[in-house]
């Protein structure tokens, strides 16, 4: 059977030896599973380092790795805007101002802080759309896993993606949150010495970063106008981004990517999406969990040379992503219906890596599946179990009914999951695809919780109301663009369509707070800024701590290096 990707016994033995381990960290997890906050929350146990680097590799899944690199082939050096725009200061406010208040509360899942402070309906309205949200995302990396085992074995999808859910589905029922983080400390170690060699490989190849920047210009120049090819400056700098943004006006471009991307999109979801924050919340003290984005935050801004990079080079190195560049169908590809930019870094490890180092780079793109997918999951059964099940079903069980609950959303989510891989499929760059959820999802959420967190006037009413009203105009707007209204190329329309969800969130919630009653005073301890002492969040430990490991100056120190990456690039 021809496959994309020849592998020899050498590789297989690497990759089932990784699989044994991943098994093995499930089994020996089992024993810290067995009541709710040790299935759902690892007991709030464990060291910032732990969780910091958990923190990471919960992100650095599939989707991170093939659709960056699918970025980088496309659109090239604007993509490390997700990482130094859209993630870095997200991560460290998270970590500054919003985990003491995540923390301090107790409480369980984002959700659930949702519940404390605007009641029940915006607590159910957050819990379905963040269900329904990590269905489609887990999708996303069951999909992109079978494009992988596809290109190795040659299988059909639906026997990749059974397989490969089936695999996620042991060491997470059988060890909960604990099995998953301590695995994502493994995959992410595991992920970056795979993905090293490739950018060194294909840099030396290419003659380094200035040969890359001569074969980037030439393929530009050459390439014919229909193909809509972005010009060769704009792929090889960060700003103005317009390759990104789809607009043309480099002032449009800045604003789009600050405001759209760099605020609304990224700080709506490193800051309310419960897959990061679950792995915070595990800590073991208040300064660990505030620590755990902020240490997280030195080893995400050189991500972009693990991925980024990797799909820069397949644009000018592999024929079959230059033709595609070129708007040239091209037959075969991993998931056998045509190349697409999903596959660059397949094509890439094809024609670039020996034996021995191709069976550690497959290993590494399935360490990411399972981060990804796995972070989706564990994520998914504690909102489920704990938001709607024991919230509105089954309220006064005891802890093993509800690890019992989360173990079987379990099951129906990866099942479910093999469902919406197919409408990931249908994306030729997997990005534009997780950016549009993005936009209709945490946008509006972040509205909300940034005002309710700030504005103790804001009602439960409101909560609710500028919710559905925030993903609604999102929807609408993407509809829009879909229907020829506007056409942004890049990720352009999720940022307008994530920034017009925020805006209006923002808006409705502001007029329906003035005319309903806002919670007492008494009740916002701990969920509004202004209602909350200092002495709320603090932690005996940090007065011991070197000055260099507190979060403040460990975060004051990230956002330097992030602001010279920025401008050396």
């Amino acid at each position: 059977m021809d496959t994309l990707i020849q592998a020899h016994f050498v590789d297989y033995a690497i990759i089932v030896i990784y699989f044994v381990a991943v098994l093995g960290i499930g089994l020996m997890a089992r024993q810290q599973a067995n009541d709710a906050i040790g299935f759902f929350l690892s007991g709030r146990s464990l060291p910032a380092w732990v969780t910091g680097l958990a923190f990471i590799s919960a992100n650095l899944g599939a989707v991170e790795i093939m659709g960056m690199s699918a970025n980088g082939a496309q659109l090239g050096m604007p993509t490390v805007h997700y990482f130094w725009i859209g993630a870095i200061p997200a991560m460290l406010f998270l970590g500054v101002v919003m985990m003491p208040f995540y923390y301090g509360s107790k409480v369980r899942s984002v959700p659930e802080f949702m519940r404390k402070r605007f009641g029940t309906g915006a607590h159910l309205v957050n819990s379905i759309s963040f269900a329904l949200a990590q269905l489609l995302i887990a999708g996303i990396n069951l999909y992109l896993l079978g494009s992988i085992i596809h290109a190795l074995l040659g299988w059909s999808q639906i026997v990749t993606l059974i397989v490969a859910a089936a695999i996620v589905l042991t060491y997470i029922t059988l060890g909960g949150l604990s099995a998953a983080i301590y695995n994502e400390v493994l995959q992410f170690f595991v992920i970056v010495a795979s993905l090293l060699p490739l950018s060194l490989i294909g840099l030396h190849k290419v003659g380094g970063w200035k040969g890359l920047q001569e074969k980037i210009t030439v393929a530009a120049t050459n390439a014919p106008a229909s193909a809509k090819v972005p010009p060769a400056a704009e792929q090889l700098h960060s700003w103005p981004g317009q390759a990104l943004s789809g607009f043309h006006d480099p002032v449009l471009s800045v604003i789009g990517i600050v405001f759209g991307l760099g605020f609304v999109l990224s700080f709506g979801y490193w800051t309310t999406n419960f897959v990061e924050v679950q792995r915070a919340m595990a800590s073991e003290s208040m300064t660990a969990a505030r620590s755990t984005p902020i240490i997280g935050a030195f080893p995400k801004m050189f991500v972009p040379f693990l991925t980024i990079l990797p799909g820069m080079l397949a644009a000018v190195l592999v024929n079959e992503i230059a033709q595609t560049k070129l708007g040239v169908a091209v037959p075969g590809g991993a998931s056998g219906t045509g190349v697409k930019y999903n596959d660059s870094l397949l094509y890439l490890m094809r024609d670039l890596l020996p034996n021995g180092l191709l069976g550690l780079a497959i290993a590494g793109l399935l360490a990411a599946f399972m981060a990804g997918m796995a972070a989706n999951v564990s994520a998914f059964n504690t909102v489920f179990s704990v938001d709607i099940w024991q919230t509105y079903v089954q309220k006064e069980r005891k802890d093993h009914y509800y690890v019992g609950v989360g173990r079987i959303a379990t099951v129906v989510a990866v099942v479910i999951a093999i469902f919406t891989a197919l409408i990931a499929s249908q994306f030729s760059n997997i990005m534009d695809y997780l950016q549009t959820l993005f936009g209709f999802f945490n946008a509006p959420l972040f509205a909300t919780f940034i005002l309710g967190m700030f504005w103790k006037r804001m009602t439960p009413t409101a909560a609710w109301i500028g919710l559905v009203m925030g993903t609604a105009t999102a929807v609408f707007v993407w509809l829009l663009s879909q229907n020829g209204v506007f056409t942004l190329s890049g990720q352009g329309t999720a940022f307008v369509a994530a920034s017009a969800g925020f805006v209006m969130d923002i808006v409705i919630s502001f007029l329906v707070s003035l005319v309903t009653k806002p919670r007492p005073a008494e009740e916002l301890v701990g969920f509004v800024y202004s209602e909350t002492p200092k002495s709320h969040f603090h932690d005996p430990k940090l007065k011991d701590m070197p000055v260099m490991t507190r979060p403040l100056p460990l975060a004051g120190l990230a956002l330097a290096m992030v602001i010279v990456l920025n401008i050396v690039f």
